[in-house]
């Protein structure tokens, strides 16, 4: 099946219970055995079936398999969370005096995750600039066990080439990750490209409608599948069957709702460029952004996402926030909704502002995640709210 078909039909029950079009919900902490012997082989793994739902569940199956299907992996594990989903990743496959690579302008919580938590366990972290790949081959180090990459990248728009990281990353003995939050399976699939996993926040343009959060943990290999459902499982962090069937709903229309935003994002990245208070602009799909070549060739799309700088730094960012009528001064992105936020005072405020500003994390810098509105309005929303810098 082509992609759009995929995410309209992949994850249906098969066979349905009772002929239904949509997938139920099965909303139930446990599961009854027909027999004590049957119980018994569910539990030893020698027979198929539902235990309990921190386990597996119905819904929370049909999800996996539509996001596992899209992603062209193994299968798919869905959390409570995006970072529930990374956290799992994480300490599956990192331990004592290991060493992770990540992108430089890696989500806030995902780098306080390392530098808070994973080091109390003696793990290292070093991040660094990914899309240039000289930078992960001179930050190996010899119990360096997974290269994490962002592409495109939170806040900054930065990509990385994934087949160039998968061969830096496989030929030291090393697992590649991929957060592909920002592009979303139906415009990059990474583990085609050599990724071993695959992380989302289903919260963004998977579900694309700002009414649940959610994660979801794709595999390449059967191997990679068994090792992170046992953590998952045992750390708690599965999904709920009711946000899991509100994300399947949401991921029926990823297709039409991603096509549309990103229009609309192609068209307003052109209008940004020519802003007499927009000192630069930062979108995969324009000619000038460093790493075009690399997003034409990973990427079916160039998405909805867009970062740009403002005049008068903080307090110019400040005045755009505050005078946006339409678009909605908000963090979270991928709904349909146009969403805009200030990552140095907001999403990244926490990481220092030395470490902010040499990822690129600059004050002036805006994130704005495009929805599905007229292009019109939201160009004169944007207009009026940048005539607003001083």
């Amino acid at each position: 099946m082509h992609k759009s078909t995929k995410a309209i039909h992949a994850g249906s029950l098969k066979p349905p219970v009772y002929g239904e079009v949509s997938v139920p919900i099965f909303q139930t902490a446990t599961f009854s055995f027909p027999s004590a012997e049957e119980g018994a082989s569910r539990f030893s793994g020698d027979k198929p079936g539902y235990i309990y739902t921190r386990l597996n569940n119905p819904t929370n199956n049909a999800l996996e398999e539509n996001v596992a299907a899209l992603e062209n992996g193994f299968g798919g594990m869905a959390a409570a969370t995006g970072m529930a989903a990374i956290t799992t990743v994480y300490f599956a496959l990192l331990g004592q005096d290991s060493h992770i690579i990540a992108t430089d302008s890696l989500y806030s919580a995902s780098r306080v995750v390392l530098a808070t938590e994973f080091s109390r366990i003696g793990g290292n972290s070093t991040l660094v600039y990914t899309s240039e790949l000289r930078n992960i081959r001179q930050a190996l180090q010899p119990g360096t066990q997974l290269v994490y990459i962002e592409t495109p990248a939170n806040p900054t728009m930065k990509i990385t080439d994934i087949r160039g990281a998968e061969e830096i990353a496989h030929g030291h003995g090393a697992c590649l990750v991929a957060d592909n939050t920002f592009a979303s399976p139906y415009l990059q699939r990474p583990l085609d490209h050599g990724a071993d996993v695959v992380v989302h926040s289903l919260t963004k343009l998977i579900n694309g409608h700002s009414d649940v959060v959610g994660g979801m943990i794709v595999t390449k290999t059967e191997v990679l599948f068994k090792r992170l459902r046992r953590v998952l499982n045992l750390l708690g962090g599965t999904m709920d069957p009711h946000q899991a069937w509100l994300i399947l709903r949401g991921v029926r229309t990823l297709p039409v709702r991603t096509e549309k935003a990103q229009e609309n994002a192609m068209k307003l990245a052109e209008f940004l460029k020519r802003h007499p208070r927009v000192l630069w602009v930062r979108y995969p799909g324009l000619p000038e952004h460093p790493q075009h070549e690399i997003a034409k060739k990973q990427m079916d799309g160039f998405g909805t996402m867009i970062c740009f700088g403002v005049k008068n730094g903080l307090e110019g960012g400040r005045a755009v926030m505050n005078h946006v009528r339409l678009i909605t001064l908000a963090v979270s992105l991928g709904g349909v909704e146009s969403l805009i936020e200030h990552p140095a005072s907001m999403t990244h405020s926490s990481v220092p502002r030395e470490e902010r500003e040499k990822a690129g994390i600059l004050d002036e810098l805006v994130r704005f995640s495009v929805g599905c509105e007229d292009f019109a309005d939201l160009r004169e929303d944007l207009d009026q709210a940048l005539s607003k810098i001083p």
